[in-house]
């Protein structure tokens, strides 16, 4: 009787490195030490006081907003300027905020919704 033909079979097979291993893996545990995982934080200054709830809550609508375009990869206020240039009117409060908190991180980039509420 013959099977009935999978996708996969469109596929060349390819045989797994090293006996018993399937490829990915780290050999030995000392090769674990040399992995290493880059966590990029945004900078902060060593003794910033956390902002103002109020500004950060104001800054949260205003990267909800969808009329002021997209937010991903530019900070807030480039976000802001660029609203501008394209003609719409994005909040004075939010730039002026901006300017004023510009070196610290949690004023300066972008709010993450973490799907916990905050």
């Amino acid at each position: 009787t013959e099977q009935p033909r999978r996708i996969t079979d469109s596929f060349p097979r390819r045989r797994r490195r090293g006996p018993g291993r399937p490829p990915g893996r780290l050999k030995d545990k000392k090769d674990k030490d040399k992995v290493q995982v880059k966590v990029r934080d945004p900078p902060r200054a060593p003794s910033q006081p956390p902002p103002d709830p109020a500004l950060l809550e104001m800054l949260r609508r205003f990267d909800l907003s969808w009329e002021y375009g997209p937010c991903t990869g530019i900070t807030r206020l480039q976000r802001w300027e660029r609203a501008q240039e394209l003609g719409l009117s994005p909040p004075g409060p939010i730039r002026d905020a901006l300017l004023e908190h510009r070196d610290n991180p949690d004023v300066t980039y972008r709010w993450v919704w973490d799907g916990m509420g905050g």
